[in-house]
């Protein structure tokens, strides 16, 4: 019989989430600190993003030739370590901004090979995904509750030190991760061009780089805008931290969601919610029933989207184009999404602020919802 190796897949997304809970909400609070200004954070930020649109099609295409992708993942996690040491060493700008290139070209290996192999480990119980996608959402939130309270406490730069133990940690579990059999590699295999041509296919990848695009000023800049708000950086963390309980959750039973409604049909609701919500953001900063609505909604907009998109990435990119269907996805998503998130928004919090910078998010979501309304349905 099969068994999942639940606890070490499990064991890497909870320190691979909780390293993003840790640079997400408060490596711009560290580069503010360093006093770069909103722009040249939004560009520090931005090789996180930058190396996705091709380093992780570069991992994918050797995986997916090798078989070895837990192998890589192992490699990939190794480096990532290694590179962040470079930030103990200067703080100028080109530096850093070297230093976050190398971390994020191997970094971003991993994730979608971890993602091909957890769906290969499931098999046909693909829809038991979230019950261990789960435990990266309990890293993010044991890390950013946590980081909030210590950085209300003690210096920025202790930030540093908890993202090293993180990346030890993805070390250690990336060790124990088992390979997959990748199921009828030989056979089951539609060239990756004639699966990239269907309507449906580049309605999800388009609306996957907008949405992404959509959550550039969250990720970047939400937590200088709590901040700058007057809100605590421990309230600020449990803000954050409140979107990811609640992302815990529909994690939990998006398995029942998704036997009842489609996976379509799923997208393009959290599509439409993501341009409410960022409205709601930027608008109503100051009230703190407002904000608390804004971040449950987070459940919808992160964790039903994404386990949703990623199931039908995986249908749609089967055989020899698992690993590569999951590269192509984040690297387009994540890669030329998050990037262009990153950059217009350091560009517009530097012009106009952060009402006007969240109402350019609120118009990408928009934007992703009516590409995906129009052809994210297969036609046949």
């Amino acid at each position: 019989m099969h068994t999942i190796p639940y606890w070490r897949l499990s064991g890497f997304y909870f320190f691979y989430f909780a390293f993003v809970g840790a640079m997400a909400p408060y490596w711009g609070l560290y580069l503010r600190s360093l006093e770069f200004n909103a722009f040249q954070i939004g560009v520090l930020m931005a090789p996180l993003h930058v190396m996705r649109m091709f380093a992780p099609n570069i991992w994918g295409h050797i995986a997916d030739r090798t078989g070895r992708r837990v192998a890589i993942v192992q490699f990939a996690a190794v480096v990532s370590l290694v590179s962040f040491l470079g930030v103990f060493m200067d703080t100028g700008f080109w530096w850093m901004l070297t230093v976050m290139s190398f971390i994020s070209f191997f970094w971003s290996a991993s994730l979608p090979l971890v993602e091909a192999t957890t769906l290969s480990h499931l098999r046909d119980r693909a829809d038991r995904y979230g019950n261990i996608r789960l435990w990266g959402s309990v890293g993010f939130i044991a890390v950013v509750v946590g980081l909030g309270w210590l950085l209300d406490h003690a210096e920025v730069r202790a930030l540093l030190w908890v993202v090293l133990g993180l990346l030890v940690g993805i070390v250690l579990f990336a060790r124990f991760i088992p390979e997959a059999e990748i199921a009828h590699l030989e056979t089951e295999h539609t060239p990756l061009g004639h699966v990239l041509r269907r309507p449906e296919v580049a309605a999800l990848l388009a609306a996957a780089i907008l949405m992404a695009a959509a959550h550039g000023p969250y990720y970047t800049f939400f937590t200088i805008f709590l901040v700058d708000a007057g809100y605590s950086k421990t309230l600020a963390g449990w803000l954050w931290a409140l979107g990811v309980i609640c992302e815990v959750g529909v994690f939990l039973v998006m398995p029942r969601i998704l036997k009842r409604i489609s996976a379509e049909t799923v997208v393009l609701i959290t599509l439409a919610t993501a341009a409410f919500r960022f409205l709601l953001i930027g608008w109503w900063v100051d009230s703190m029933p407002v904000l608390l609505f804004a971040q449950v909604l987070h459940a919808l907009t992160f964790a039903a989207y994404h386990a949703a998109a990623i199931g039908l990435i995986h249908r749609h990119f089967r055989g020899r184009n698992q690993a590569r269907g999951q590269a192509l996805y984040n690297s387009l998503a994540f890669g030329i999404g998050g990037t262009a998130g990153t950059l217009y928004a350091g560009a517009v919090w530097q012009h106009y602020g952060g009402a006007f910078t969240f109402t350019t998010a609120a118009g990408c979501a928009a934007v992703a919802a009516l590409v995906f309304a129009l052809k994210g349905r297969p036609t046949s």
